[in-house]
C-alpha cells in the first residue's frame, strides 16, 4: 500500500517536475547530477518561501515606514497646535496683566476724585452749618427788633393818649413833639431794619436751598462713581479668590502672612476719617473704606501673586512629555517641558535661591525658596546663571535647558514643593490662566 502511494506520488511529481540532468563537463571526463523530482520539488519550495518571506519583510518595512512617517506628521501637527494655543494663552495673559494695571489706575484716579468730592463735600457741609447758624442769628435780632418794635409802638400810644388828653402837658408841648419825633425815627429805622432782616433771610433761604441741590447731585454722582468702583473690585478680586482657592491656598491666611511681612511704601490702605468728634461714620465714608478694604486685599494679593509659581518657567515654545504622579511605580515629582538645548528658563515667582550646582540624578539644579513654604525646582539644566543666596523676581532667567543627570533627552523637569512635600505645578499654572 505504502509503494502504491509512493509511486502515485512519485508520478504525479514527474508531471510537474520531470527528471533532470545536469552534465559537468572536464577536459578529460563528463560527468552529470540527477536532479529528481522530490529534489526539485523541495529547492522550489524553498525558492517559494524565500521569496514570500521576502516578500512580507519588505511590505511591513514599507508599512512601518509610512506609519512611522504619519506619526512624525502628526507629532509636528500637534506641537505646532499646542504652541499656537500656548501663544494664544501667553497673549490673554499678557492683555490681562495689562487690563488689571489700567484697572488700577482707574482705580487710584477714581479714588483721587472720590478724596476731592468728599472734601468739597466737607466744605459745603460747613458752609451749610454756618449758613444755618447765620439764619439763627438774624431770627433771633428779627425777633429782638420786633419786640423793641412793640415797646416803642407801647410808647407811641401813651404819649398820642397823653397829648389827646390835654391837660398838664400843654406848657411841655415842645418837649412832647421833640419825644414824639424821635420815637418816629427810631420806628421807621426799626421797620427798616426789619425789613433788611426778611430780605436777608430769604437770601439765606434761597442759597440754603441751592447747596441743598447742589449736595443731591454731588451725592447721586458719588453714588454712580461708587458702584463703579464697588463693580470693578469685584470683577477684580472674584478671580483672584478663585485662583488662590483651586491652588489649594487659603486666601484669607495669604492676605494675612502677606500683611504680616509687608514692607512696600506706605504700606497697606487705611480708613478715611471724615469726622474728629466720634461721630458714627456716614453711608459715603462706609462705602469708601469698603472700597479701600477690597483695593487692600487686590494689593495684598497682587503682591501674593508675585510670591507664588503661577508662572510658566519657559516663554519660548514648549511641549510637555510626562506629568506629575507615578510611572514604573516610581513618583515622577514634576512636570517635563521639552523644547531645543538652551532654552532660557525662568524663575516663577520671587525667592531665594537656596541650592545651585550638581545633584545627583538632577544634574544641574536650580532650588529657589519662596514665600508660604513654597520651593521649586529646575533640573537637567545645561548651565546655571543664578548662585546660592541671590534674590530673583519672577521672570527672571536662572538657566538654559540641557540634559544632565539622569535624563534622556534635552527637557527642563520642574518641581513644586509646599512644606518639602511635592505637589503637581500644573494646579497654580492651571489655576493662573483664567486671571495672568
Amino acid at each position: 500500500m505504502r509503494t502504491r502511494l509512493a509511486i502515485r506520488t512519485h508520478a504525479l511529481m514527474e508531471r510537474f517536475f520531470p527528471e533532470r540532468r545536469l552534465f559537468l563537463k572536464s577536459d578529460t571526463d563528463t560527468r552529470f547530477i540527477r536532479l529528481r523530482p522530490e529534489t526539485q520539488a523541495v529547492a522550489y519550495l524553498g525558492g517559494a518561501l524565500l521569496v514570500s518571506w521576502a516578500i512580507i519583510a519588505t511590505a511591513i518595512l514599507l508599512m512601518d515606514s509610512i506609519s512611522a512617517g504619519n506619526f512624525r506628521e502628526q507629532a509636528r501637527r500637534d506641537q505646532l497646535t499646542y504652541q499656537r494655543r500656548l501663544n494664544e494663552l501667553s497673549s490673554e495673559r499678557d492683555s490681562r496683566a495689562a487690563e488689571a494695571l489700567a484697572a488700577q489706575n482707574r482705580f487710584n484716579t477714581a479714588l483721587a476724585q472720590v478724596s476731592s468730592m468728599q472734601s468739597r463735600l466737607l466744605d459745603s457741609e460747613t458752609r451749610r452749618r454756618e449758613l444755618e447758624t447765620g439764619i439763627d442769628v438774624i431770627q433771633t435780632t428779627l425777633r429782638d427788633t420786633m419786640m423793641e418794635r412793640e415797646e416803642v409802638g407801647d410808647q407811641l400810644a401813651a404819649l398820642k393818649a397823653q397829648i389827646e388828653g390835654g391837660g398838664t402837658l400843654m406848657a411841655g408841648s415842645s418837649d412832647a413833639d421833640g419825644s414824639l419825633d424821635l420815637l418816629s425815627e427810631a420806628l421807621a429805622r426799626t421797620a427798616e431794619e426789619r425789613d433788611q432782616v426778611i430780605a436777608d433771610a430769604q437770601d439765606a433761604l434761597v442759597r440754603a436751598d441751592k447747596m441743598a441741590t447742589d449736595m443731591r447731585v454731588m451725592e447721586e454722582k458719588n453714588d454712580r462713581i461708587f458702584r463703579q468702583l464697588e463693580e470693578a473690585m469685584t470683577i477684580s478680586v472674584k478671580p483672584l479668590d478663585k485662583m488662590f482657592t483651586a491652588a489649594g491656598m487659603d486666601p484669607d491666611r495669604i492676605i494675612k502672612e502677606v500683611r504680616k511681612g509687608y514692607s512696600g511704601q506706605g504700606g497697606p490702605l487705611t480708613p478715611l476719617t471724615f469726622s474728629t468728634r466720634g461721630e458714627a461714620p456716614s453711608a459715603d465714608t462706609a462705602r469708601a473704606n469698603q472700597i479701600l478694604g477690597e483695593m487692600d486685599r487686590l494689593n495684598m494679593y497682587r503682591i501674593a501673586a508675585q510670591k507664588a509659581p503661577f508662572a510658566v518657567p519657559l516663554k519660548d515654545p514648549f511641549r510637555f512629555t510626562s506629568g506629575f504622579g507615578y510611572r514604573w511605580g516610581r513618583l515622577h515629582a514634576g512636570t517635563d517641558f521639552a523644547a531645543p538645548h538652551g532654552t532660557a528658563i525662568y524663575s516663577t515667582a520671587d525667592g531665594v535661591v537656596t541650592w545651585a550646582g550638581w545633584q545627583s540624578g538632577y544634574g544641574r539644579l536650580v532650588k529657589i525658596k519662596h514665600e508660604f513654604g513654597i520651593e521649586t525646582r529646575y533640573g537637567h539644566m545645561s548651565k546655571i546663571r543664578v548662585k546660592v543666596g541671590q534674590k530673583v523676581s519672577r521672570g527672571d532667567r536662572i538657566g538654559d535647558m540641557g540634559n544632565t543627570g539622569r535624563s534622556t533627552g534635552t527637557h527642563l523637569h520642574y518641581e513644586v514643593r509646599v512644606g518639602g512635600e511635592p505637589i503637581n505645578p500644573m494646579i497654580y499654572i492651571k489655576a493662573a490662566n483664567d486671571v495672568f
